[in-house]
């Protein structure tokens, strides 16, 4: 299966260097995208409710530290099918143009990143897991691309 790695590092080479917070959400909406669309994750890692919004702890093992990630920064270890690289070109057509702080500013008013954090202040510490479930119901009613 493919893994969130090989997924970030297909959206660095599509659209090069962004700041890490705007790698998360294209990664976090492609994830959406394929649950919405399938009903299958693109990728099995999570995402934990973070205060920046979603964030793969996985992912973000391999740039912490790190503002700005370039292409070629990570190296996946699975080529990915014409059909993955179709739904996430979808996203990073629609959604690439916003910065990362929109994105996350985005993920913030919507249901799977509120209902992670149970009410937590915006600023607070939180490291629940967003369920694909609730992922998948709310982007199948709300489509991501816009």
């Amino acid at each position: 299966m493919t893994s969130i790695i090989d997924v970030a590092a297909y959206i660095l080479q599509r659209c090069g260097s962004m700041t890490t917070m705007k790698l998360q959400k294209l990664a976090f909406y492609s994830q959406a995208e394929s649950l919405a669309h399938s009903g299958r994750p693109l990728f099995p890692e999570d995402f934990q409710a973070w205060r920046g919004g979603p964030v793969s702890v996985e992912l973000y093992a391999r740039h912490r530290g790190m503002f700005l990630i370039r292409e070629g920064a990570l190296t996946g270890t699975k080529e990915l099918s014409d059909q993955e690289k179709r739904l996430i070109n979808s996203v990073c057509s629609s959604l690439a143009g916003l910065t990362g702080n929109q994105l996350s500013s985005r993920t913030h008013k919507e249901s799977p990143w509120r209902e992670a954090r149970a009410g937590l202040p915006q600023t607070a510490l939180c490291t629940t897991k967003i369920t694909k479930d609730s992922i998948r119901d709310y982007y199948s009613r709300n489509p991501v691309c816009i």
